[in-house]
């Protein structure tokens, strides 16, 4: 029901944060590993019967923490696009709260595969947030949430919308969960 931001040509953030999901959810059961997704199609998992666009945003996040919590040992990702006014802004950040003191180490690891396998322009640090970030804030896993870039520059936009550089960001993503947890602590 909430879109995200928009390209400049009005391309929804939510299909290509889908798109690359499902890419690392592949990758990663090709591996072995046991994925769980909150979705698998372009719908939101709020409670039947809730009523009201904000009272179903509330539904689908509590139901999304939920499915976060409900595997312990787990590392929880949420896939996200960026945007701001200046369309000058670009590069992947990674976002994660100090509710779990392994989402720094795993925040750490995404943005630098990101800076190694796809942005070698990118100098944004990971970033602490806190309960404005509801899911990363409130996992009782290690959690970041991935903004892969920003759909406000027109050139990241036209990667970002590209499938060849959603499977690149995908791989990236997995392979960052991968390092994170196969790597000595």
């Amino acid at each position: 029901m909430d879109g995200g931001c928009s390209t400049a040509d009005g391309i929804p953030e939510k299909g290509i944060n889908l798109n690359i999901m499902l890419t690392v959810r592949d990758m990663a059961q090709i591996f072995g590993y046991t994925t769980v997704t909150t979705r698998d199609s372009d719908m939101s998992i709020h409670d039947s019967g809730v009523e009201g666009i904000r009272a179903q945003k509330i539904s689908d996040m509590e139901n999304r923490l939920e499915i976060f919590n409900k595997y312990p040992n787990s590392v929880c990702v949420s896939i996200h696009q960026n945007t701001y006014t200046d369309p000058q802004f670009k590069g992947a950040q990674m976002f994660y709260s100090s509710a779990n003191s392994e989402s720094a180490r795993l925040a750490t690891t995404l943005q630098n595969l990101f800076r190694e396998n796809l942005q070698p322009y990118n100098d944004r640090e990971t970033k602490l947030c806190g309960s404005e970030l509801y899911l990363c804030h409130f996992c009782n896993n290690p959690a970041v949430m991935a903004e892969c870039g920003f759909l406000s520059n027109p050139e990241e936009a036209a990667m970002l919308t590209d499938e060849a550089y959603q499977q690149k960001t995908a791989f990236t993503i997995f392979e960052g969960i991968n390092q994170f947890l196969t790597q000595d602590k």
